[in-house]
């Protein structure tokens, strides 16, 4: 699957864009299809949680 198969998350409109056509700053992905680019904040979001998660069991 080549990168023109892949969709991302574009932070600067909130669209689902299969492809790199956004800017790289812009662009979160690859996702594997359309419906998880979608979830892009959320997944972000549960990533950042579990890392904030891991930094607290490693302070103990």
């Amino acid at each position: 699957m080549s990168d023109d198969d892949k969709w991302y998350y574009c932070v600067s409109d909130g669209s689902v864009r299969q492809g790199k056509d956004a800017r790289g700053l812009d662009r979160m992905g690859p996702y594997p299809d359309r419906e998880t680019a979608g979830r892009a904040l959320e997944i972000a979001a549960e990533r950042n949680r579990a890392a904030d998660d891991a930094d607290r069991d490693w302070e103990d």
